[in-house]
């Protein structure tokens, strides 16, 4: 029953921050700084992720080498300013191929 709680008072505090963020007053939205940190938070938080997703396996820092080397795949073909599809497909088939051959 207590993950129950937990369940309604993680709704209930989404629910509130969502209104929060509805009932800001247009001058605070408006003001330079917070329009910067609202466009630079996604990409903070998206390298974060990949950072995650990357380097850890469970609750301790794991260096894959097929993830890695994928990574970089992919931050070259962001480099050369290339779409965003081949951006990913160009990671997949980089890590898939070395997964295939390190196996």
């Amino acid at each position: 029953m207590n993950i129950w709680w937990a369940v309604t008072a993680t709704c209930l505090g989404c629910y509130a921050l969502k209104l929060a963020g509805l009932s800001a007053p247009r001058w605070v939205l408006d003001h330079p700084q917070v329009q910067r940190f609202a466009a630079l938070v996604p990409v903070a938080l998206l390298a974060a992720l990949i950072a995650v997703q990357t380097f850890a396996h469970g609750q301790a820092l794991h260096l894959d080498l097929p993830r890695t080397a994928g990574l970089g795949a992919a931050v070259v073909a962001l480099l050369l300013r290339a779409p965003f599809l081949v951006v990913l497909a160009t990671a997949a088939v980089v890590t898939a191929t070395l997964r295939h051959v390190l196996s």
